[in-house]
């Protein structure tokens, strides 16, 4: 962010906490807009970034499914702006011995978790990205996410969480394949 960027979003900031009823010019909040501008730049970060950047492919005999899980995330509703968090879970079965760097996944996963999302499609997007960078036989991205607009706010709900899932290729064509899935993924250990 240039300088003239950062200087007008501290600015946004101290009205913020002026129509929020605070003094941005007392002790405790006098530096708080520069320090929201610069946590925008980390928990924003995706959108200064492009999938194809991150992503690192490997030849590797596999013809086996490949599975990451318990993977942290943690993102912004695009409603309430808002924090959602929670576990992905991510696994591809290779094709022409192509292989993405486990590392990878994960940042795969932050470009688009660092956006204002909603789960379904940060849930497409990872499972898409994938498709893309290597063509496997198939992807499956399954995601549990915490929404405080349901906690914090609204509803009140202290302890739902949202499942979401994406499958591509033989994991939604074959039966079989999804069964197999489901039995390795076990999501409930």
């Amino acid at each position: 962010m240039n300088d003239a960027k950062r200087i007008e979003a501290e600015g946004l900031v101290r009205r913020m906490l002026e129509l929020i009823g605070d003094d941005p010019n007392r002790d405790g909040l006098l530096d708080t807009p520069a320090r929201v501008v610069r946590s925008w730049g980390e928990l924003f970060g995706g959108y200064s970034k492009n999938c194809k950047d991150v992503v690192k492919v490997f030849e590797q005999k596999c013809d086996q499914m490949v599975m990451l899980r318990n993977i942290d995330y943690f993102s912004f509703c695009e409603h309430h702006i808002l924090p959602f968090f929670g576990k992905c879970h991510i696994a591809y079965i290779p094709k022409d011995n192509r292989v993405l760097g486990v590392s990878k996944l994960v940042r795969m996963l932050e470009v688009f978790a660092r956006r204002l999302q909603l789960q379904e499609r940060l849930t497409s997007q990872l499972a898409e990205g994938i498709q893309e960078a290597i063509d496997p036989l198939g992807v499956a991205v399954y995601i549990d996410g915490q929404h405080l607009c349901m906690t914090m706010r609204g509803v009140g709900q202290k302890h739902s969480t949202m499942r979401t899932h994406k499958l591509l290729g033989v994991f939604l064509k074959d039966s079989k394949a999804r069964s197999e899935l489901l039995s390795v993924m076990n999501l409930n250990k």
